[in-house]
């Protein structure tokens, strides 16, 4: 089972660690090693958590005094065991995470340090990564997380073999999207690919629908807390546009049930059930690794959003990760933080792990590294990948990831209302309304 992402499930804070621990059906969390053992948790799923463990194994050979120890979870069941961890003072040394807001209550309750001043120390650190990586990592302008793995903009991927079987072409625009939607009904195809239960895959929609008809500048409302942001026109468009896309059945049956986690959605689309799949770019080692020869035999077409006529926002803007963030817990020893920090200065995003998340299909964010994606087998879809990153003129974080958890809950919870129809874009707007600056 591969990754994915995020979902900021809104956790009992003060929940016993261990009960919510007893609970978990992946590898719990380590007991640490004692002082002299930093503890380490991120996500598991191949292949990214191959490189991340690989990234660990080089550095415990290369400083046997200062070890670090590993535990994996899966995506949903991290998101809860770490805020369960964090709340109740048990957090492992190294935090993984996407930054924004779920960073910043880590920060206002005193639980992560303040790296601003190491980054000040070693600015040749600071200076190889992407400046726009650092957005996300930092609060009131204090840097509280450290950047690394890969950028990861929201890919609007296509089935080619589909697309060529029903004689049709990949959308330009909203308008030919949703002509594209009776053409692959009609023949018994799914125009679109959804793990609809996973509730962030159908965020990604409204933020570029957001995007693409208001410009960026319509959820920065909202993300600067202002008064009824979500009630904006252009938020109301987008809102109704995709419902209209629901009720021609432009998703594929029973969406709210299949899970992302899975990859099922993934699967639809590499079986020549789905014609098209709006996912995150580390979707593309994942269909590498599980699709067969799908990949290799040039089956997979990937694109950014199209335009929406008449809307503002520019076709090039992109939404997704920025980055993903590491952390040092303040409850951690000053052993421990010297190894963390002596992992991110020279664990981190070195020669073998920038090769390595090439090798996946993934951008890293570290400078300088068009040769060896150029050279890469997956060339042309890391170069679209870092065309994108390099010249979007709005990058967005997913909005999961920037918004607080409390307001990420509610608004993962009405995006699943709205895509099952069962409330309005207004209802939607007032209910996200209530929660602005929460």
């Amino acid at each position: 089972m591969a990754l994915s992402r995020r979902t900021l499930l809104g956790l009992a804070a003060g929940v016993p660690a261990s009960a919510a621990l007893a609970a978990c059906g992946t590898s719990g969390p380590s007991k640490g090693g004692g002082d002299g053992t930093a503890t380490y948790w991120h996500l598991s799923g191949q292949p990214q958590e191959g490189v991340r463990t690989g990234a660990v194994e080089r550095f415990n050979e290369a400083n046997p005094k200062g070890q670090i120890e590993v535990t994996t979870f899966e995506n949903d069941a991290y998101k809860t065991k770490i805020k369960t961890a964090i709340g109740a003072g048990k957090a492992p040394t190294i935090i993984w995470g996407w930054g924004g807001g779920t960073l910043r209550t880590y920060v206002e309750a005193d639980q992560v340090d303040d790296l601003t001043p190491w980054f000040d120390e070693n600015p040749d650190i600071k200076n190889r990564l992407f400046p726009s990586s650092f957005g996300a990592a930092t609060v009131d302008g204090r840097i509280y997380a450290m950047p690394f793995e890969s950028v990861e903009p929201i890919v609007l991927f296509y089935n080619k073999r589909v697309f060529d079987d029903v004689g049709v072409e990949p959308p330009q625009s909203w308008d030919d999207i949703m002509a594209l939607v009776p053409k692959f009904n009609a023949e018994g195809i799914a125009p679109f690919s959804l793990g609809g239960q996973s509730r962030w895959t159908n965020m990604m929609w409204l933020e570029f629908l957001f995007d693409r008809i208001g410009g960026p500048e319509v959820f920065q409302a909202v993300f600067d807390g202002e008064k009824d942001a979500w009630s904006h026109p252009a938020a109301i468009e987008a809102l109704t546009k995709v419902q209209d896309l629901v009720k021609a059945d432009g998703f594929i049956k029973g969406f709210s049930s299949i899970t992302a986690d899975s990859n099922a959605d993934q699967a639809l689309l590499y079986t020549d059930k789905a014609a098209m799949m709006l996912q995150g770019s580390w979707s593309y080692g994942i269909q590498q690794t599980e699709g067969g020869d799908f990949v290799s035999s040039g089956g997979l077409g990937f694109m950014n959003f199209p335009p929406v006529e008449g809307g503002k926002g520019d076709p090039g803007n992109s939404v997704g990760n920025p980055a993903q963030y590491l952390s040092i817990s303040s409850k951690a020893s000053a052993k421990q933080k010297k190894i963390a920090k002596d992992f991110f200065a020279t664990g981190v995003l070195t020669d073998d792990e920038v090769k390595a998340w090439i090798d996946t299909g993934a951008v890293p964010i570290r400078k300088g590294s068009e040769k060896l994606l150029a050279e890469s087998e997956s060339s042309e879809f890391l170069e679209f990948v870092y065309g994108i990153a390099s010249n979007a003129k709005a990058f967005g974080q997913s909005w999961d990831q920037a918004l607080s958890p409390t307001a990420a809950e509610t608004l993962l919870d009405n995006i699943a209302k709205l895509f099952q129809l069962s409330i309005s874009p207004r209802q939607f707007t007032d209910n996200l309304n209530k929660v602005i600056g929460k």
